[in-house]
């Protein structure tokens, strides 16, 4: 009679061929099934597990905590992401106190000046990276309160590509170089990327964003920070509301154009670091207003998107933002690395009247923020290096561990205990001591996204449909240009399907450039999303009409513009130049806040009509119309002709006028004008200032500064320069 036992087949047969057993284990994955490191297949790697669909994530989930660890561990010693960054020193002054909604004491007394460390970051690029690669841009805020570090570690926009963080070492994997050739290097416009998007509907949202505006900032100074996912105040009385972070630049949201991010990579790389160092260092210090959006508790489910949803913003015009603190930077760094490198960023640094919500993204940062740390900054210790400490003393029971700061006396390290007298003792609720909001939890185990969360699309067409004419045409391109990068000529139509759920439209636009036909939006393979055995019919995103149909708040167009403090202008002259005209333009620049720099043919002084001695701060071979705001040149015969018959001079105005810059000139200098392409127009083109009246002049080129850009010239003409 045969035997019923089932006999066990080792994946790899037996073979005393090393060499071969070896390979067997580094095969592809082509056809493989899923599985942990430890052999157990994998049902779901797409949601971690949580208790209810909209509960919190679990603890045990050991599928999440080895991707998740693996991935944190992945690269020594930068970071994994938003290793390019720039950090500064400052303080934060409460308006109005916020007692109504929080127990944060810095968010109470208006009499705190609080102490603040800000790092800015790009996210996908290498520390040697360039500044201006189109990405989303990191804004981490330390705020050094009396009880404890509050750190608000968000983004320049206000959303992010996915909605449950076992799902972020895929999205980073496929943004970061291809594994096979390492190539490219801090930019998305490749196979990998946008074969992992076309996939994952919920990011279309995001996408809108990082191909905006929004991903080329002008500055660091000028762009909005946002902390990202909906987070709970918590008052005195125990009483919860939901909260959405803002930072609002007081400077206005301002952005370059895709190919002057281009050339000032080329020109620049540290663009963004260094125009952050010289702005603090010259003492014009950079500014932001805190504003919050609150969200009473009975409201939770009072919007047609919902609150837990990382890849949704609450409109502005359905919950203003408050405005209740300005925080200012005004002091670099003394060394890079001991700080700005060093300084380590968790969102599980909250003080008591701040907490989290159940936000699958914000659960899952929670566990990979201090994971991370633990391998880059060599162990467990990394509280205590100075740029981590908080500004009050820390006891507790901890010990040892690598790199240990602290040298702690005494018998006990254990509680309770009565060597010690009990101490460090715990800390009473009503004397201050942390303790987690008291949320109803209940419900299954289970890896599942909540219905709530299958409307990718609504707020991606919002963001679009608010977008002003040069602000989509913006975006057009910089589709055009990601995915005319791509060879998968399946992920491109791929995309465009996902393109035509947002705005048909807009897929029209991008087809045409792709020499594609839009196809029939994409029917998603669900066991890539939900799981291999949900139920497609369960699962499939959902197309809905957000109660909004435009936002203002979402163009940078509507951004403040009566300002050009810090703004940068090229003066183009040569010997001869008439002074009175350079030094009224000057002036009334540096009057308003601006800076000026004499940009010459050559370096060293060049002589004023009468004889003055003007020092050259940059030459046209060395510098670059990207690295200014704007550019004057200023009359003199012969600094007139000399800069015409400068062809890199002509080149810098050429390049000013196709990035949409301000450009004026003295009357006289009208010779240099007709020397560019743009010539025959350049007195009705909006933002170019020809005068013979040198004070009036001034003051309308400072008025044309103070707009930032004229986008309406890119459909003017076409532009060779």
């Amino acid at each position: 009679m045969a035997s019923s036992k089932k006999t066990i087949k080792p994946t790899v047969e037996p073979t005393n061929d090393k060499r071969v057993q070896l390979e067997s284990f580094t095969d592809d994955a082509q056809g493989k099934p899923m599985r942990t490191n430890t052999g157990t297949p994998i049902n779901d790697d797409q949601n971690t597990l949580k208790a209810g669909e909209r509960g919190p994530s679990l603890l045990e989930d050991f599928i999440y905590r080895e991707k998740m660890t693996h991935f944190d561990h992945e690269r020594i010693p930068e970071r994994v992401v938003h290793a390019r960054g720039s950090g500064a020193h400052g303080v934060f002054k409460l308006y109005n106190s916020m007692e109504q909604y929080t127990k944060a004491q810095f968010l109470n007394d208006t009499e705190i000046e609080t102490p603040v460390f800000v790092r800015f970051s790009t996210v996908a690029g290498s520390k040697g990276s360039t500044d201006l690669a189109r990405d989303v841009r990191g804004f981490a805020v330390r705020f050094y309160t009396q009880q404890g570090n509050f750190d608000l570690v968000g983004n320049n926009m206000p959303v992010f590509f996915i909605q449950d963080a076992i799902k972020f070492p895929d999205l980073v994997h496929a943004v970061k170089p291809e594994p096979d050739n390492e190539i490219p290097q801090a930019a998305s416009a490749h196979d990998t990327f946008w074969d992992f998007i076309s996939l994952t509907p919920e990011s279309a949202h995001m996408i809108m964003w990082v191909m905006s505006d929004r991903a080329l900032p002008r500055s660091y100074r000028m762009m909005e920070g946002f902390g990202v996912h909906t987070f709970r105040l918590v008052n005195a009385e125990g009483v919860a509301c939901f909260v959405k972070f803002h930072w609002k630049p007081l400077l206005g949201v301002h952005s370059v154009a895709w190919d002057e991010a281009q050339n000032i990579s080329g020109k620049d790389p540290d663009f963004h670091r260094r125009d952050l160092w010289d702005a603090i260092d010259s003492g014009a210090f950079p500014e932001w207003e805190l504003g919050v959006q609150i969200i009473p508790e009975e409201d939770e489910f009072k919007y047609d998107f919902d609150l837990l949803d990382a890849t949704k913003l609450v409109p502005e015009e359905l919950v203003p933002v408050q405005r209740i603190g300005k925080l200012t930077l005004n002091r670099n760094p003394d060394n890079f690395f001991a700080e700005t490198e060093q300084v380590a960023f968790h969102l599980g640094h909250i003080v008591p009247g701040i907490d989290f919500t159940n936000d699958p993204l914000l659960q899952g940062r929670l566990f990979s923020y201090t994971d991370t740390q633990l391998l880059r900054l060599g162990g467990p210790n990394f509280q205590q290096l100075p740029i981590n400490k908080p500004v009050i003393p820390v006891y507790n029971n901890q010990r040892d561990g690598f790199s240990r700061q602290n040298i702690d006396s005494g018998k006990t390290s254990y509680s309770p205990n009565t060597l010690g007298n009990d101490s460090p003792h715990q800390v009473k609720a009503a004397d201050g001591g942390y303790v987690s909001y008291t949320e109803k939890v209940e419900g299954r185990k289970v890896r599942a996204r909540s219905e709530s969360f299958r409307d990718h699309f609504s707020q991606a067409r919002l963001f679009f449909n608010s977008q002003s004419d040069p602000e989509k045409e913006h975006l057009v391109q910089a589709l055009c240009f990601e995915l005319g990068k791509v060879k998968t000529i399946a992920i491109r139509e791929r995309m465009l399907g996902i393109l035509s759920l947002i705005d048909k439209g807009l897929a029209g636009q991008v087809a045409v450039k792709l020499g594609l036909h839009v196809p029939q939006p994409p029917e998603q393979p669900v066991n890539h999303i939900f799981g291999a055995d949900t139920d497609p019919e369960t699962v499939q995103p959902v197309q809905v009409e957000g109660s909004l149909k435009i936002s203002p708040a979402l163009s940078i167009v509507n951004t403040v513009m009566d300002s050009i403090q810090t703004r940068k202008v090229a003066i183009l002259a040569a010997d001869g130049v008439d002074e009175a005209s350079v030094k009224a333009v000057k002036e009334a620049v540096e009057a308003n806040g601006g800076v000026t720099e004499i940009v010459s043919t050559r370096l060293g002084f060049i002589s004023s009509l009468n004889g003055e001695q003007i020092q050259v701060d940059d030459t046209t071979l060395t510098t670059a119309s990207v690295l200014f705001d704007a550019v004057y040149v200023p009359g003199g015969t012969n600094s007139v002709a000399e800069i015409e018959a400068d062809a890199n001079s002509v080149h810098f105005l050429n390049e000013a006028f196709k990035h949409c810059k301000p450009i004026a000139a003295d009357a006289v200098a009208m010779q240099v004008i007709e020397a560019t392409y743009f010539s025959k127009k350049a007195e009705n083109d909006e933002g170019v200032i020809i005068g013979d009246d040198a004070n009036a002049l001034a003051d309308q080129f400072v008025a044309a500064i103070k707009l930032h850009r004229f986008w309406e010239r890119e459909k003017a003409r076409l532009i060779p320069a």
